[in-house]
């Protein structure tokens, strides 16, 4: 059996003045990276500034009570382009992001399985078949915060920015007409199913996200793993925000139908604050990863593509167990060399060899001091 190589202990590395870029490029400073992700940002809420005032036909359909979430939806726009401009100038993140990119356009992709991505954003981003594996429970909370999010975005977003409007020849129904950008797709009557769910749809999706939310925090509070490594701000705050949103909006249903609008406008002050905030707290808090995740697609492509017919897995090189294709051991082995981390060689070994032969170095070079 091959012995692991003998190498230096792992250490962090110093901070280095500039990040290391591969290709041979020249190395980005702090300051260059951060001039590239505001003007990204810049650029990405200009375009939907401008995608605001066309798609509302030129604000003529734009509610100007909506106005704060429309505010909101900006910064949100700017905050996701300077925090993705930011993280994919990361050495590892660029990698990733230019192999899914390069595997995505390859002539294998389209070869072996033109359905391969969509199938891959079916199971890894939309049923995230991959928490199951973890916990049923878990997986089914996700699911149900997953969809009442996804829902919610698709209704919100367009009303707020005034892509949909819902109009009545009446004025107060119960026939209306739904338009996108001053298009009539259909006409529904508010007292039937159809109807119904087109008004609540809201509704719905907030009933999701409290059963979703409510397992997750019920589960940071009971689960010792979950209790140990959490963060108020990190982990708890989020599920806060979407409990409180989906609540005060459900609220707002209950003023309105049997309060006759009792103490509506201080939920909907409430329901307001609540929700610019979290638009906002998106790109800076753990919400990041729902834009970081499709990125994780392009690496499953691209181990997908980079698997050749009748081609053997690279094997750990202590038990010799299956780990990955050669070529997805080669780009981890390439991202450790940019991030300048001494011990890339160590991605040819199994997780369970590696936390073996960690335990044997503790043991011989740490224990051994307090004889």
């Amino acid at each position: 059996m091959t012995e692991p190589p003998q190498t230096a202990e792992p250490t962090t590395p110093e901070p280095e003045a500039t990040a290391p870029v591969p290709d041979g490029r020249a190395p980005q400073t702090p300051a260059a990276v951060r001039r590239r992700a505001v003007l990204a940002g810049t650029a990405v809420s200009a375009l939907l500034i401008l995608a605001i005032v066309l798609g509302s036909r030129l604000l003529r359909d734009f509610d100007s009570a909506l106005l704060p979430y429309a505010v909101a939806t900006v910064f949100l726009a700017f905050g996701v382009a300077y925090r993705y401009t930011v993280w994919i100038s990361a050495p590892g993140a660029r990698r990733l992001f230019r192999q899914g990119w390069r595997s995505f356009f390859s002539a294998a992709n389209f070869r072996k399985a033109p359905t391969a991505l969509p199938k891959m954003i079916a199971t890894y981003l939309g049923f995230q078949k991959f928490l199951g594996a973890r916990s049923h429970a878990r997986w089914a909370a996700h699911q149900l915060l997953f969809w009442g999010c996804i829902l919610a975005a698709l209704i919100t977003f367009p009303l707020t920015w005034g892509w949909f409007t819902f109009t009545s020849g009446t004025g107060d129904g119960p026939g209306y007409e739904m338009r996108i950008w001053g298009f009539k797709v259909l006409g529904f009557d508010s007292l039937n199913i159809l109807g119904w769910l087109m008004f609540h749809g809201l509704d719905i999706a907030a009933v999701l996200v409290i059963a979703g939310a409510s397992y997750f925090l019920w589960r940071r509070m009971k689960d010792r793993g979950a209790i140990t490594g959490q963060r108020f701000a990190y982990d708890l705050i989020p599920l806060i925000a979407l409990v409180v949103i989906s609540v005060t909006g459900l609220l707002l249903t209950f003023s309105s139908i049997f309060l006759h609008g009792g103490g509506y406008e201080f939920l909907a002050i409430l329901h307001m604050v609540s929700v610019v905030f979290t638009l906002i707290y998106i790109p800076f808090g753990k919400f990041f990863h729902i834009v970081q995740r499709p990125a994780a697609v392009g690496m499953q492509l691209f181990k997908y593509t980079s698997r050749r017919k009748d081609e053997e897995l690279q094997t750990c090189r202590r038990c010799h167990e299956p780990i990955d294709t050669p070529d997805y051991v080669e780009n981890l082995r390439g991202t450790m060399k940019d991030l300048k981390l001494d011990f890339d060689e160590w991605a040819e070994y199994c997780p369970r060899c590696k936390r073996v032969l960690r335990g044997n170095a503790y043991l011989t070079h740490v224990k051994k001091g307090f004889k």
